[in-house]
């Protein structure tokens, strides 16, 4: 299969063309013959332009790749090899949502060809792709996995907005059904991993890899979030104390913070429902999703105790809230807990605006029943500042004082205006 995609005699496929599908599919495509499909017409014919819907990727990224964007099964089935990259959500109530790569899986049983091999990189729970997505392409296609065609697991590390640790620079997880199938993947994959592959055991090991590669960073950031709470209750600075704490050469630096977006805040209730269902209830991790999200709530609180003892009338108070990505530097919303903010605030009638130079108006208004203001005020009793985008860090005093009323409090959540603010209420996590 490596030798015959390298020589362009057989295509590789992506099936899903988002975050983390699309740099895939034309980093391979500067070295292979690359068939990028996605059920978007809207998003396909972007793609054709050399447009990313995702807003990462600058049009010359699109350059010199060998590639045919597609929503049509005909083309996709020209592919021999499929890369699976669809999201992996959970539900209002945190309960893993498979319908996308349940979907997807029945894209590839309609498709697929003996010979064939077949890679998911969508975040799963240990089993899912041999449990749950396999059932699916054997009973569509007629095929059995390793008689008839190859399974394989390689977790996507795609980081939105980090131009630093991109696809080609990170080591990169493979596995695979059986030996044959561990080295024909790592071998491809080879192809675009400067940094060189690991090779898993089997598929549940790469897929328990991933999921807990964000489970620890989940837990690291809800213990600061818990200090944070215990800090605030003593007058402590939580900044303060991890720049202190930093100094030691083994402190891992984590910070307080909302924790949103497709990947922290969601995988670990794909590992916490797997368990459940294996009769283990876990304590810690869920400990650390609870204090997580509910620290929108908390911000929240924080804004109305201080508009209570400084203005006395809620209702006429005006709060603007400054980011409203679920990371700096993004224009991606998905699982944004800024709306935990905004929708908390509201409870208590407080008119709340939200500015944002990354987002999109509408996109926010359909996902979460808000938009953005056009122009900013200039008698905020509050300001939030929940996402430290680069535009956000070079504001001054002068600019809070000008868009504030005296009493104003600016809570600077990540830190970023700490000793900078003097003339206004100052808060941080």
């Amino acid at each position: 299969m490596y030798r015959e995609l390298v020589d362009k005699k057989e295509k590789l496929a992506v099936i899903g063309l988002g975050y983390v599908g699309l740099p895939i599919a034309l980093e391979f495509a500067r070295r292979i013959s690359v068939i990028g499909f996605d059920i978007s017409a809207k998003r396909i014919e972007m793609m054709k332009q050399g447009i990313d819907p995702s807003n990462e990727l600058e049009k010359e990224a699109f350059e010199g790749c060998d590639i045919t964007f597609t929503d049509s099964l005909d083309v996709l089935r020209e592919a021999k090899f499929f890369i699976v990259a669809v999201p992996t959500p959970v539900d209002e109530h945190n309960v893993p949502d498979l319908t996308p790569v349940q979907k997807a899986s029945e894209t590839v049983g309609k498709v697929i060809k003996k010979g064939d091999y077949v890679v998911f990189e969508s975040t799963v729970y240990p089993g899912c792709t041999e449990e749950d997505c396999l059932p699916i392409i054997e009973k569509l296609s007629g095929l059995k996995n390793i008689t008839d065609f190859k399974l394989g697991y390689s977790p996507e590390r795609i980081n939105p907005g980090d131009k630093q640790h991109t696809l080609s620079s990170i080591v990169k997880v493979v596995s695979g059904c059986d030996a044959v199938s561990l080295e024909e993947i790592a071998k491809t994959y080879e192809l675009v991993v400067k940094a060189g592959v690991h090779r898993a055991s089997n598929i549940k090991v790469a897929e328990a890899a991933k999921i807990i590669e964000n489970t620890q960073r989940d837990l690291n950031i809800a213990l600061m979030n818990e200090l944070s709470l215990i800090f605030d209750k003593m007058g402590i600075n939580t900044y303060e104390v991890l720049e202190a704490a930093g100094t030691k050469w083994n402190f891992l630096k984590f910070q307080p913070g909302l924790v949103g977006g497709h990947c922290i805040g969601v995988d670990p209730y794909y590992l916490t429902h797997k368990a459940k269902e294996l009769g283990y209830h876990s304590e810690v991790i869920l400990a650390g999703r609870n204090i997580n999200d509910n620290m929108g709530k908390y911000v929240a609180k924080k804004v109305i105790q201080h508009i209570i003892k400084n203005n006395g009338d809620v209702k006429s108070s005006k709060v603007l809230i400054k980011g409203a990505t679920f990371k700096e530097d993004v224009s991606d919303i998905r699982n944004s807990k800024v709306s935990d903010v905004v929708k908390a605030l509201k409870e208590y009638y407080v008119n709340v605006e939200v500015e944002d130079p990354h987002a999109d108006s509408d996109e926010l208004e359909h996902e979460y029943g808000f938009g953005l203001v056009k122009k900013e005020a200039t008698d905020y009793d509050a300001v939030i500042i929940p996402v430290p985008h680069k535009q956000y860090k070079e504001l001054d005093e002068q600019y809070f004082a000008s868009i504030t009323k005296p009493h104003a409090m600016i809570a600077d959540l990540k830190g970023i205006f700490r000793n900078k603010i003097n003339n206004r209420t100052y808060w941080s996590l």
